[in-house]
Formats: structure tokens, sequence, C-alpha cells
């Protein structure tokens, strides 16, 4: 539902418009300078929350404005065992604000030794959702994860496809020979391809999708079977954001920004209403310090900023009435997940976002840092 807030007196004096992008039968009264967008409570299935005091500082910026969200296992040791994520759940719960509703939905890191037993306890457990495939060395915390997913995890595969255990795929090759800005294109034709052809039945979801490859893939894929996430930052920035004005710490990631005709790629499919692709806003915590250092670690930390950012994409789309299904239905569907039953409010009222949060450990610098946005999201 849109609709604008002004004095009612006003209102009288206006008239309607459609909104672009949604059905014919909305409308957006126009009464005023100031717009409303209430949806249904997003999700997140995406999102490292880490852990120790980093996870107690950043957990509040989730919880304030997503219903549940997908956690990521690559924590120092990673989260291998159902054990493992039940504690790590529990911390997760202790550290949430009084009377939050939050609800963390946990993976297992796949490694070379992860046993199909493993994936059984899993399903029962009520807390594991999924199973994280870090192709070894890809990125943040990886090195621990699998070397050879076909000679070492096909059991594993297969009892996660019995079970109906989806598979979140960190889609890059770590080949130093593969150029950085094309290893997710030949992760799809050397790993992902073949993966669907031999295991048809095996949920997979493409996290943070960056190219126009992936784009096509996903949409070439049963719906239903093959999925995608996407980040705030691969909806809005290229690889050029990484550079202008001298090097940009903060806007370095990995999988990194690509061109802009794979941002436009992207753009394109998540605006299209199609049912393949939802938020994961890939939120990846790190302090200042680790970050603007002669070897700074991946990862944006958008937290406090995504739905916004995800609204503004939309709206310059003129896709409004689109946001919901990608944010709140999506991924829930997916998944064979309840959709939320709660409603947010999403604001037009500008608001800038602050420099950096500080912790008594340190600086966490948000993306957009500084930057003045105009969608706000509340609880209704």
């Amino acid at each position: 539902m849109i609709k604008t807030l002004v004095p009612p007196c006003e209102a009288l004096k206006l008239p309607v418009a459609k909104v672009a992008g949604t059905k014919d039968s909305k409308k957006l009264k126009c009464k005023g300078l100031r717009m409303e967008l209430k949806i249904t409570q997003p999700d997140d299935w995406h999102l490292h929350l880490r852990d120790g005091d980093l996870l107690k500082a950043v957990v509040p910026h989730s919880a304030s404005h997503f219903g549940r969200a997908l956690v990521m296992p690559n924590l120092k040791p990673p989260v291998t065992t159902t054990d493992s994520a039940v504690a790590y759940h529990e911390s997760i719960m202790k550290a949430l604000p009084t009377n939050s509703k939050f609800t963390p939905l946990m993976t297992l890191y796949l490694t070379d030794t992860t046993s199909p037993h493993e994936i059984k306890l899993a399903r029962r457990s009520g807390v594991v959702f999924a199973v994280k495939l870090y192709p070894a060395g890809a990125t943040t915390n990886s090195q621990d994860g699998v070397t050879d997913l076909f000679g070492k995890c096909l059991p594993v595969l297969e009892e996660m496809a019995e079970q109906n255990m989806p598979l979140l795929v960190h889609g890059e090759v770590t080949d130093p020979n593969v150029d950085v800005f094309d290893r997710e294109k030949v992760f799809i034709d050397t790993i992902l391809q073949p993966l669907i052809k031999r295991l048809p039945q095996l949920k997979v979801v493409m996290e943070h999708i960056t190219t126009m490859d992936a784009v096509k893939f996903v949409e070439s894929c049963k719906e239903g079977s093959v999925a995608a996430t996407v980040t705030p930052q691969h909806l809005l920035l290229n690889r050029n954001a990484i550079f202008q004005g001298g090097l940009q710490p903060h806007n370095y990631c990995l999988p990194v920004l690509k061109r802009e005709i794979h941002r436009q790629a992207i753009v394109s499919a998540v605006t299209s209403g199609s049912k393949r692709f939802f938020l994961g806003t890939d939120s990846a915590p790190h302090e200042r310090r680790k970050k603007e250092c002669p070897c700074g670690c991946a990862g944006i930390y958008n937290a406090p900023v995504a739905l916004s950012l995800y609204a503004k994409v939309f709206e310059e789309m003129g896709a409004l009435g689109k946001l919901e299904a990608f944010t709140s239905f999506n991924g829930p569907d997916f998944y064979g997940l309840p959709r939320n039953t709660t409603k947010i409010k999403l604001s037009k009222t500008s608001w800038k976002v602050p420099e950096a949060f500080s912790f008594s450990f340190g600086d966490v610098v948000p993306m957009f840092a500084g930057n003045t946005l105009e969608w706000q999201p509340s609880f209704i």
C-alpha cells in the first residue's frame, strides 16, 4: 500500500495519480510531499552477524527491520555441525534487544568432510535451514571451505536433495589464473551448470549475484529450484565506486563490484517482478581498522540502510509496487516458510546515514556513510 500524508483539507484539492510499476487498481493519492509505503515485514536471506562484541553491536540493526535472517556460518572456527549451529543460535538470541521478535535461521558451513548424517541432524534440529558452500579461499573466513565439490561432497549434496535442504553458493572459482572479475561466470560454467544437471532436485541459491551471466543462469533454471539473493551494493554501485576519488575500502566486497552493464542487468531482473530473486543484504561488518589498512578485508556493512536503498532502486525504476514481493514474499516462498504477518512502514523522509557506528572495540562504517537517504523504515 502506497500513500502520501498531508492534512485532509489539502488532499481534497489535489488529483489522484497512478503509481508507476503497480497494478492499475492501485492508486497514489497526491496529498502532499511525504509518501508512505506499507509492506509486509521483510526477511534478510543472507546476513553476517559475526560473534562476541561485534555480534552484540550489530544485531540490533538487523533486528529493528527484519523479521528473520539467514545467518552465515563463516565464523572462526566455522559453524560446521548442528551442535555448533544451535550454540550460535543461542548466542544470537542472548544478544538481541529486549522484546525483539527477530528470528535467526542458521546455516552449516560445508567442508570436504561434512557427512550425510550431519545433514539429517541439521534437518531434524528445527534451527538449521541451509548449507553454505564456500570454495576454499574465496572470501572472508573461507579457508576451511570446499576444495573438490564433486569429488568430496557428492554424498552430502545427495542427502541435502533428499532432505530438501538448500545449498547456498558463494559463486566464485578461486583459481589464481582466472581474472577476479570473471570468477563468477567461470563458476557458473564449470561448477553450477554441471551441479544442476547432476542433481536437478537440489535446491540452490546463488548468493549475492553480480553479473548478467548470473541473471541469465538463474532465469534459465526451473523456477522454485534455483534462485538468487541480491545485495544493495550490487544494485547501486559498479566497480568505479571502489576507485573514484582514491581507493574506497568500504566499497570493497566479494564478489567484487562489476561493470555498469552487469549492475543494470541485475536491477532489471530484480525489479521485473520475477520470483527467482529476493533480498539478501550480505551485510558484513568489519571494524574500520580492518578495512582501512594495507590489506583491507572484504565486506560492506549495509544492515542499517538496506531497506532504504532497496526502496531507492525500486522507486527509480518505477517499480515500488513490486518491492514487497522482492523483500517479503519471494524468500519465504522459496524456503517453504510462512510469510511474515507484521507490517512495516517506509516513509519518504530525508535522513542522514551516520559517518560510523562507534563501539567500545572500534568503529564500524556503514554503506553510504554520511550521505542523505530518502526512505526511512519503521514499524506500524
